[in-house]
């Protein structure tokens, strides 16, 4: 049973899913997907120098491996249990846009003073949430954990086994249609957070600008943040491309992050970082030396131009938010390059059909690159990266600023060495 588990756990604390990935004196998670099965290779886990394997078919039972009846459920019930034993403030975060970027300025912000954890890369679903649970020591004082959804249900199981006290929505917007059905499904997903912090008497984070979160939150307690004087927690936007700076009570902050909409993203952490005492001097310090990673919003200026990549994901809501603040940029000769929004299901054509309208009204030159768009504009369209790599082959581009934004599955990060 879990707590037998658990006994075993707190001896040899270290987790392993992946068996070419093995952690000496862990625990080897024999986890199923569908086109594989954990419980073929507990025995050489524990060969490879795992203590314990947890399977769960008697056929591959051998030495050091613990039978149970559900491998998946018992890490489940594992994390939820180590939840229990620690006594200390966990942020949930979820949200359409800015999830993994908000988590690492509110982890980055909360450091200066706590020993903060927070989820690793995007570790956020049914699987990652409980693998981050129990990464969470005796020393930590504070975490934030990341919960992505793409169905109705999911955030309100994954607050069930990481029981947040705290709470933070980014914002509400088109992505995930084909698992929500609708964006009524997303918004009725997304809001089971709030739901969860208001049953736990917790306190949420709330976007005072943002109409939808507000009636969501209502009732609920909480701090808000925004531009406007209602606001618990107000700052000002001094300037948002190509890098955001913005100011509070008369500090100036300039980031590493790119957008008008990393304004929201900073406020929220730095609203976050005052509700749990961070000093205001130290916030800043941190905001200023956080620098993204991982194809999420980097400048890059090559020999021949200068680039905004934004290639690690994209939906309506991001693509309008980049697009926009890319229109704002001073620089001449500027191009978007623009690959596919995924996941999208019926919905995909008319979105599609609103990204080349937006980039007509912004009279950006444009060049899209996927099957989606490919069905709708029939110029400057390729079907694929390595199509338009042959063509700046022939065609290389000089001298021009570039905007590369497009779903994590189009791979646009690859141009770059062609730009």
């Amino acid at each position: 049973n879990t707590s037998e588990l658990y006994q075993i756990f707190r001896k040899y604390p270290r987790i392993c899913t992946d068996s070419r990935k093995i952690v000496k004196d862990g625990l080897f998670f024999a986890l199923k997907g569908n086109n594989f099965n954990g419980n073929q290779f507990a025995k050489q886990a524990v060969k490879n120098g795992c203590k314990y394997a947890i399977i769960d078919e008697k056929e591959y039972l051998s030495e050091n491996c613990i039978l149970v009846k559900n491998v998946l459920g018992s890490l489940q019930s594992l994390s939820s249990y180590h939840r229990d034993t620690l006594n200390i403030p966990i942020i949930g975060i979820t949200g359409t846009n800015g999830k993994t970027t908000t988590k690492e300025l509110i982890s980055t912000t909360l450091s200066e003073k706590y020993n903060c954890y927070a989820t690793k890369g995007n570790l956020n679903n049914h699987i990652g949430v409980p693998l981050s649970l129990l990464e969470i020591t005796d020393q930590i004082e504070i975490a934030v954990i990341e919960m992505g959804a793409n169905h109705i249900g999911e955030i309100d199981f994954l607050c069930q086994l990481s029981k947040p006290t705290h709470g933070i929505i980014t914002n509400i917007g088109m992505a995930h249609l084909e698992g929500f059905g609708n964006f009524e499904g997303v918004i009725k997903g997304k809001s089971e957070l709030y739901k969860y912090i208001n049953k736990a008497n917790g306190t949420l984070f709330v976007n005072n600008e943002d109409l939808l979160l507000k009636d969501l939150s209502k009732g609920i307690d909480k701090m808000t943040y925004g531009k406007n004087d209602s606001s618990d927690y107000q700052a000002k936007l001094k300037n948002s491309f190509p890098f955001v700076t913005i100011e509070i009570d008369k500090k100036i902050m300039k980031s590493n992050l790119i957008g008008n909409f990393q304004f929201e993203n900073i406020l929220s952490a730095s609203c976050i970082a005052n509700h749990f005492k961070v000093h205001l001097d130290n916030i800043k310090k941190s905001i200023e030396n956080y620098i993204p990673t991982n194809n999420r919003t980097q400048v890059i200026n090559t020999e021949n131009n200068y680039l905004v990549l934004d290639a690690y994901n994209a939906n309506p809501s991001s693509m309008n938010h980049m697009i926009e603040s890319f229109s704002e940029l001073k620089n001449e000769n500027k191009i978007c390059i623009l690959g596919d929004m995924l996941e999208l299901g019926a919905f995909s054509k008319v979105e599609h059909e609103k990204i080349v309208q937006l980039t007509n009204n912004f009279d950006l030159e444009t060049v899209f690159i996927g099957i989606e768009f490919n069905k709708i504009s029939n110029k400057n369209t390729f079907l694929s990266v390595t199509e338009f790599t042959e063509y700046l082959k022939q065609h290389p581009y000089n001298n021009k600023s570039i905007l590369l934004k497009g779903s994590r599955g189009m791979k646009l990060e690859t141009l770059v060495e062609h730009l």
